[in-house]
């Protein structure tokens, strides 16, 4: 996949399109069912497959204060969306300059001129333009003098709930795992750098990677969890927390990841930490020896909860 950043050096495509636009945060369930159809439609005509996002979230710009927290970083998301059969990814820069386009200039000058779409498929409640003044009505509207069709792709739900950035940032908030690996179809992960950290945990026999997080994103709420840590193509099994360190005096809010069967050092590499299960609150321990016992729980119920997980892949096997 061909990603293009814009829109000042967008760059007219070498030939037309089936585009489809969209913040995609999270690369969810629901918006892999819009790239799936614009990829289907594209096919189908011989047409380039082009997805069309913003380097950041609209809120950053017109509220930052309020602005949600993300649950992929630019590069998860590049990386999703590459996995998705698309052709090309334009990154258009979210600035106060493209916000104040009106819905007829986004799609004369971007759709229609740059990426040349015969077709625009977007989730049926998209909006777009200044003021989000456009719907995917404007697009069936405008589309006739500007040589494209457009098609809303129904919002998706699982088990009567609506897949949604907004509600996985919620469930995520509150600690809850099960929701978001429903609904983006794998486990919720943070990215980020492991860094050096107080380095109690050699001395109790528990290691930790200790992880720096872009800011602006999303991190579940304090807890002890269940999950895996990934470094490069090794994966590992972890027991992560997401907290202060209530027993040695409150800390700044950090995440950090014990990595099960692991012997080496990460400072300064890459790591990603999924969470499948959240395993307890975090708790203030009257000694180092208490805590020490309740890590060894943690450990051990890490290590029944993947190994169920895994049981379960193996059944599924033809």
């Amino acid at each position: 996949m061909e990603v293009v950043y814009g829109p000042s050096g967008l760059a007219r495509v070498e030939r037309p399109s089936v585009t489809t636009i969209g913040q995609f945060d999270g690369v969810h369930r629901g918006h892999q069912a819009v790239f799936r159809r614009a990829v289907e439609a594209a096919r189908a005509d011989d047409l380039l497959a082009v997805a069309v996002t913003f380097d950041r979230h609209p809120q950053q710009v017109l509220h930052p204060a309020t602005a949600p927290a993300l649950i992929t970083t630019l590069e998860r998301k590049v990386e999703l969306i590459g996995a998705l059969g698309l052709d090309v990814l334009v990154v258009l820069r979210f600035d106060a300059e493209l916000m104040s386009w009106p819905p007829e200039r986004f799609a004369e000058g971007i759709l229609a001129d740059r990426l040349q779409a015969r077709r625009v498929v977007v989730g049926e409640n998209f909006t777009f333009g200044h003021l989000a003044a456009g719907t995917v009505q404007t697009l069936r509207e405008l589309g006739p003098s500007l040589g494209f069709e457009a098609e809303g792709v129904p919002l998706v739900t699982l088990g009567g709930r609506r897949v949604s950035s907004s509600s996985i940032r919620q469930a995520v908030a509150e600690g809850d795992m099960a929701w978001p690996g429903q609904a983006l179809g794998r486990p919720f992960g943070v990215d980020g750098r492991v860094v050096t950290g107080a380095g109690r945990g050699i001395g109790m026999g528990f290691p930790t990677a200790n992880l720096e997080v872009p800011p602006r994103m999303l991190v579940p709420g304090r807890g002890v969890y269940a999950g895996s840590a990934l470094a490069g193509v090794a994966r590992f099994g972890a027991a992560i927390d997401v907290g202060t360190n209530p027993t040695f005096g409150d800390e700044p809010l950090h995440v950090e990841a014990f990595l099960l069967d692991f012997d080496g050092d990460l400072r300064g590499r890459d790591l990603t930490v999924e969470f499948v299960a959240r395993l307890r609150d975090e708790e203030r321990f009257e000694s180092v020896e208490a805590l020490i016992e309740r890590m060894k729980d943690d450990v051990a119920r890490t290590r029944e909860i993947l190994a169920r997980i895994e049981q379960g892949r193996d059944g599924d096997d033809p």
